[in-house]
């Protein structure tokens, strides 16, 4: 295709793309915003699940017909279980990222450009039938040549090599998300939950760098660093001889896809500790390493049989273009909120949500705990299997009584939760497909446990260090006010001492009473760490600290009397 010929596609795909948004943005704008303006609310609550369901029907047909770009926010949208009705999340989830093959003439084209060598002599046999097709590129089967296999130590590969002119699709598609989102930032309703321009930044940032192999291949070798010491954790090997920026070439770990539960139970491995280990693994991304494969979906994670490891299997995960970085404050409200879910408290969700900026300060959070209360004392506990028995009559009861007040709620979805949010959807999603008793709390809780433990120890440790530190102030302190009384009496000091000297016998006062606050602290911390270990002398600790305690609070009521 000629240059002039390319312009000519990429801007009929932008027109296209602003014509289906423009259109579904006067439906909705006639719907929910003239029609109960005219009294008319009625039928706009009636129409609302067929036109929502109409909607993702138009706009699977549009990412089929478009791909590239298309295809990802179709992803996206179907995994956004939290904030879109099932009519749309339902429609899309069939949506996958597959589309035709390129020819395999224009595959052999891009990659001996980028590769600077003919595909035969860079790889002892290349495979022209892809293993897969996606929207932004496609993997073939190959065979590494003898003198890159006795370098690597490797054989069997697959090469991933990008679509030809993906870098114009890609570019196209973002202008026109771009503008949609300033069209979205005009209706309040969306204004004011969501920063529709950051959202598709962020959504830009990821898209780019899944379309550069090497970022891929650097997050790939990241990620096995990270599992390096976890025997049934792997990732490929990456042959950095044979990859660039468009082609990519890593060893072949293909095994049992992870949803086929037929060749699982036929290798004797149980579906439900798949499912156990694979929520571990995603838990220890999260909230350990900070480092979140954003993508695993069946396509990319592999269950490899392996007898020597408990469970009698390993997970191997594939296709590291999307990833999700955890900053540290995310991290800590989310280790916050997953407590507060394992122990069904409610104010410390509310206090976790605040926290990492999904519900702003705003928010009525005496009605919002009340609603949570009620949710954890009817559904808390209860796995999606569970859930499914549950009369649909108490589900609307619950939406009656709350419901006003969850949509009312000032939400937002703050920056470097996107590509999380969709992590954590599609990790639930395979989990209960696996097994469907599996029960969310029942994972968390445990995980919630030691992070409680971590998260105690961790500020007992800051309190020793904290006393100690004192401690040694308070023991330097007389010195130093011993010091200054001498020069005074050896008359070195030329004014007049009277206050001098009533200050300093307060002050003196005052460092024998923050002694005795030390002395307290350090037998209360030291006797609640040996009460799990050595009970008695623990509690005798804590009964003791009293003293010190006592001589704090009430040795200057005397000395001011």
């Amino acid at each position: 295709m000629t240059d002039a010929a390319a312009q000519g596609a990429h801007r009929a795909r932008y027109r296209r793309i602003l014509s289906f948004a423009a259109r579904e943005f006067t439906i909705v704008w006639w719907y929910e915003l003239v029609l109960p303006r005219l009294g008319l609310s009625r039928v706009s609550e009636r129409t609302r699940p067929p036109r929502l369901q109409r909607f993702a029907q138009r706009f699977h047909a549009l990412a089929i017909e478009l791909g590239g770009l298309m295809i990802k926010v179709g992803q996206f949208m179907s995994s956004r279980l939290d904030v879109l009705p099932p009519e749309i999340t339902k429609e899309l989830e069939g949506l996958q990222d597959e589309v035709p093959a390129v020819p395999f003439a224009d595959i052999r084209r891009v990659a001996e450009a980028e590769l600077g060598i003919p595909l035969d002599r860079a790889y002892a046999w290349f495979d022209e039938t892809p293993v897969a097709a996606a929207s932004l590129g496609q993997a073939h089967r190959a065979r590494l040549s003898e003198l890159d296999a006795a370098d690597t130590g490797l054989d069997q590969v697959v090469v991933k090599v990008q679509r030809p002119g993906i870098d114009g699709i890609v570019e196209t598609d973002l202008a026109a998300l771009r503008r949609v989102a300033r069209w979205a930032m005009r209706v309040r309703l969306v204004s004011d939950r969501v920063d529709a321009p950051a959202l598709v930044e962020e959504f830009a940032h990821t898209s780019l760098e899944e379309i550069d192999y090497l970022h891929e291949a650097a997050s790939a070798e990241r990620f096995r660093e990270n599992f390096a010491d976890d025997p049934r954790i792997d990732a490929p090997q990456i042959v950095w001889e044979r990859s660039t920026r468009r082609v990519l070439t890593l060893s072949d770990v293909t095994a049992i896809k992870i949803n086929d539960i037929e060749a699982l139970r036929a290798a004797g491995i149980d579906p439900s500790a798949v499912a156990d280990a694979f929520a571990e693994v995603m838990f220890d991304q999260v909230f350990t390493h900070s480092f979140v494969h954003a993508d695993p979906h069946p396509g990319n994670i592999f269950v490899t049989p392996d007898p020597s490891l408990d469970g009698g299997f390993r997970l191997t995960f594939i296709d590291f273009g999307m990833m999700a970085e955890v900053p540290d404050n995310l991290r800590d409200g989310l280790r916050t909120l997953l407590i507060a879910v394992a122990g069904r408290d409610s104010r410390g969700l509310v206090a976790a949500a605040q926290e990492i900026g999904v519900l702003l300060p705003s928010a009525d959070t005496a009605e919002l705990e009340r609603a949570l209360t009620a949710l954890f004392a009817r559904f808390g506990g209860m796995g999606f299997a569970e859930l499914a028995q549950v009369d649909p009559r108490e589900f609307m009861a619950f939406a009656d009584e709350f419901g006003d007040m969850v949509r009312s709620l000032p939400l937002q979805l703050p920056e470097n939760m996107l590509l999380l949010i969709r992590a954590v959807s599609l990790t639930s999603g395979m989990c209960s497909s696996l097994d469907p008793t599996f029960n969310v709390w029942d994972a968390a809780e445990p995980y919630a446990g030691r992070l409680l433990r971590d998260q105690t120890g961790g500020f007992m440790r800051d309190m020793g260090t904290q006393a100690m530190e004192n401690a040694a102030v308070t023991w330097r302190l007389p010195k130093k006010i011993d010091a200054i009384i001498s020069r005074v009496d050896a008359g070195t000091v030329t004014f007049d001492t009277s206050r001098l000297e009533r200050r300093i016998d307060r002050l003196e006062g005052l460092a024998r009473r923050i002694g005795s606050g030390v002395l307290f602290a350090a037998m209360l911390v030291g006797g609640a760490l040996l009460v799990p270990t050595l009970q008695p002398l623990g509690i005798t600790l804590i009964c003791v600290s009293a003293l010190p305690l006592l001589h704090a609070v009430f040795a200057g009521l005397g000395r001011r009397r």
